[in-house]
């Protein structure tokens, strides 16, 4: 099964994206030099699909599943029309774009725009600076993004090498999940009853679950390799509440790249990639065909008290045969099977060892330009609590509550009205507050035993900067109702992790042990179950942001916030104005 590859701009049409094919990126000759303007139009509808034997209507782009992918380089502008044929408000977030001063592009619903009502549409308007790797976009309102999503690929500049070996071939493998409930009747039961949600009913490779679910061999992933030949796997996380362990049996990986920033290459056997995260490996092959073939598996990694989707996606490696072969004749079915061997569902001492090993390349080509120095400390708890059952209701969260998440205590309430909007045209008065807590209003041992008190606040809350403020950011679990990893996603930034560690983060002997040379670079981190992770960033970039937990549950309990950045003094440091077709509330 092939691909078939967007023809060249001016307008690039809708394309088939196959999850079975190679994507051979580096032969997909974009000829025109970088700093062109790439059309994209995507039509939100929807498509019948099956999986385990289960038919449903899902939200498709172009009918997809997953989604189309886009493809650009550093430098180019992208023009991405969505128009919604659906029954749904929808929004596309462009997940890592920085959205240098077009915030307006950026998509999460009721931060940076109002969602795109049935019938309408709405032109993305956005500039690629100075970023290159693997991203992906995804709906950013309620649970949609279960079905909407898809790889965004950031080739360099023309005639800009990547600083590892040149690959043969190029692979876009993206993670999600299998629903056989409508995910938005899960979200809204959940928030109803104040429990925790319904799991999936499996994983997936490119939207395929794989042999070891019940009704699926014939929907496999399958990775088809020649000998001796290197491979660059663009790995993309997009599952709504898991992040993942990774493993391609009897292989060894190179990771050369994290959330579109290069790293110092290093040697793994097994990966761990969250929610919103990418990672970019090299898979050298074998140099002979190996009369066998080989399981690329993931499964979750689990911190949490609350249920999980405790199962396994498989794809296949299989390598191609040669033609003079004597094995030419091989059924490559009767070739055993060899499985990897994953880490433990709950193995803390895997992840914490793996996130260790990731540092930016930090070369003269590639600069780690961590902030030396801090203007703005900020101290954030993360973690879940609970809010009151309504009256006369039976709630299903702890003693009879329901399940809450925050910041600082504070469980953020969505506005009827973009926040942007609302900052831009300086009517954010009743909208949201500029008083979100720096620090815990009330002190605690975060990792230790948890308060009697677990009830948390609500409002719509912000963090106001002056532009090119420098920021340094701890974000510490909490252990209130258990100890959890957290995902972490700031909208309009990357920033360095300079620091993490286990317990309760201590200020006065903590900051020694901060690495300020060549710490990873990425615009989604893991908040350490029962530990804290320290943060660095410059808030060159005028806007709203918003910032919340890529575990799609606890955003929608309430972990998330936002920062509002203010203009610079000069016309190349304010935000530009809202488009014409920007959507209404």
């Amino acid at each position: 099964m092939g691909v078939s590859f967007l023809p060249s701009p001016p307008f690039v049409g809708v394309f088939v994206f196959s999850c079975m094919a190679l994507c051979l990126l580096p032969e997909l000759a974009l000829a025109q030099d970088s700093g062109i303007t790439r059309h994209y139009k995507f039509d939100i509808k929807l498509q019948n699909v099956t999986r385990l034997c289960h038919t449903k209507s899902i939200l498709t782009v172009n009918g997809q599943f997953p989604g189309p992918r886009i493809v650009a380089r550093e430098g180019d502008r992208l023009l991405i029309k969505v128009v919604n044929h659906v029954q749904n408000n929808i929004s596309i977030h462009w997940h890592g774009i920085r959205q240098l001063r077009s915030g307006w592009a950026d998509g999460p619903a009721y931060v940076t725009q109002c969602p795109i009502q049935t019938g309408q549409s709405y032109v993305y308007n956005f500039t690629v600076v100075g970023q290159r790797g693997t991203l992906f976009w995804h709906a950013h309102i309620s649970w949609l993004r279960s079905t909407l999503y898809g790889p965004l690929i950031i080739l360099p500049k023309r005639n800009v090498p990547y600083p590892f070996e040149k690959p043969h071939k190029e692979v876009p493998i993206i993670f999600g999940e299998w629903w056989n409930a409508d995910t938005e009747a899960v979200i809204s039961q959940a928030l109803q009853t104040g429990g925790g949600p319904n799991v999936s009913d499996a994983y997936t490779i490119n939207g395929l679950p794989g042999p070891l679910y019940n009704c699926s061999a014939k929907d496999t992933f399958k990775l088809r390799v020649k000998a001796s030949k290197t491979y660059l796997l663009r790995l993309i996380n997009a599952a709504l509440n898991d992040e993942l362990f990774f493993s391609i049996a009897n292989h060894t990986l190179t990771v050369v790249d994290a959330d579109a920033i290069y790293v110092k290459p290093f040697e793994t056997d097994t990966l761990l990639i969250a929610p919103g995260q990418t990672t970019n490996v090299l898979l050298k092959t074998k140099p002979h065909f190996p009369n066998a073939a080989f399981l690329i598996t993931a499964r979750p990694y689990v911190t949490g008290l609350g249920t999980f989707d405790n199962s396994t996606v498989a794809g296949i490696l299989e390598y191609e045969l040669p033609s003079a072969s004597p094995h030419s004749t091989v059924s490559i079915k009767k070739l055993p099977l060899f499985k990897p061997t994953l880490p433990p569902l709950n193995d803390t001492s895997f992840a914490t060892n793996f996130t260790n090993r990731l540092r930016s390349l930090a070369s003269p080509q590639f600069p780690a330009n961590v902030p030396q120095k801090v203007d703005r400390h900020f101290f954030f708890t993360i973690g879940l609590g609970t809010s009151p059952c309504d009256q006369n209701q039976t709630c299903q969260g702890p003693n009879g509550t329901k399940f809450a998440a925050s910041v600082n205590n504070v469980s953020f309430a969505s506005s009827t009205t973009a926040l942007l909007q609302a900052h831009f045209s300086g009517q954010s008065n009743g909208v949201y507050n500029p008083d979100f807590p720096i620090t815990p209003i009330i002190p605690f041992n975060y990792t230790g035993t948890p308060p009697n008190n677990t009830l948390v606040s609500n409002g719509t809350k912000v963090v106001v900067l002056p532009f090119n403020t420098s920021v340094e950011l701890v974000m510490q679990d909490t252990s209130i109702l258990g100890a959890e990893s957290h995902p972490l996603h700031l909208h309009g930034f990357n920033f360095f992790v300079v620091g993490q560690g286990f317990g309760n983060y201590d200020p006065n002997k903590d900051p020694a042990n901060f690495n300020l040379v060549d710490p990873i670079e990425r615009n989604t981190v893991g908040v350490p179950s029962g530990g804290w992770v320290a943060i660095r960033f410059l808030a060159d970039n005028p806007g709203v942001w918003f910032m919340h937990c890529h575990l799609e549950i606890h955003t929608s309990w309430g972990l998330k916030m936002a920062w509002v950045v203010l203009d610079g003094k000069l016309p190349n440091q304010k935000l530009l104005p809202p488009p014409a077709d920007l959507p209404k509330c």
